[in-house]
């Protein structure tokens, strides 16, 4: 008989613990994502990856909010994030650090993510909006565009699943 396991059992690390441990070397920014429910499980899932720093940009809503909470469940305490209203200076900003600056859109020279292979350099990954996707200035910084294959009718995943498929994919690559 299969026993699922309680929380207990899954040994987490309590807020402090996480945030004193070592993080996965990719920093995720969100330009201008309208939902808050859309931040609050990209925050849920920048802790699930151990994500470095979440960047909120633009007209992307920030904690405290009850919305972002609600899919977050607590996660904004222990992601590091920081909110500016400008992302391009932020991309530049991590581009002159050494940053492999991705962004996940369709594109004429968007790679399949499947093909995307990290040398261990540290990575920021751009989410844009949830209808016009990443703007154009900031497409022209990044180092890499990737897109992840498709094969119904929709044109997009839902940009919290991009993001989740993206650090995944990224993630295990390094493991």
């Amino acid at each position: 008989m299969v026993r699922k396991l309680k929380n207990i059992e899954l040994n987490r690390p309590d807020v402090d613990e996480f945030r004193k441990t070592q993080k996965s070397g990719i920093v995720l920014m969100l330009d201008n994502v309208r939902s808050l429910h859309n931040v609050g499980s990209l925050f849920r899932t920048g802790d699930a990856m151990k994500i470095e720093k979440l960047w909120l940009c633009g007209i992307t809503g920030t904690p405290p909010h009850r919305e972002i909470h609600k899919t977050a469940l607590g996660a904004e305490a222990s992601v590091l994030w920081e909110y500016t209203s400008i992302a391009l200076e932020v991309a530049e900003s991590y581009k002159r650090q050494g940053y492999c600056i991705v962004a996940l859109e369709q594109t004429d020279r968007s790679l399949d993510i499947r093909e995307f292979k990290n040398t261990g350099q540290k990575i920021l990954i751009i989410l844009g909006n949830e209808v016009s996707g990443v703007s154009e200035a900031l497409l022209q910084v990044c180092d890499v565009i990737l897109e992840i294959p498709q094969f119904g009718t929709k044109h997009s995943f839902n940009v919290s699943v991009t993001g989740a498929i993206a650090l995944w994919e990224i993630s295990r690559k390094e493991i």
